[in-house]
């Protein structure tokens, strides 16, 4: 199956056109909506050494 077959299968267009792109900053409160989990060890590590500062 071809590249262009595939796209037709899956219903995907050949060509996507856009009139503008836009970037915002998120909120703190959007941001901490992403995160999830429990801090269990405080600690900085070093991201070269991985041992704690």
């Amino acid at each position: 199956m071809s590249t262009q077959e595939a796209q037709e299968t899956l219903g995907l267009e050949r060509e996507s056109n856009f009139d503008c792109v836009s970037i915002n900053v998120a909120s703190p409160e959007t941001i901490r909506s992403w995160s999830r989990g429990e801090v269990k060890n405080p600690e900085t590590i070093n991201y070269r050494t991985f041992k704690p500062e």
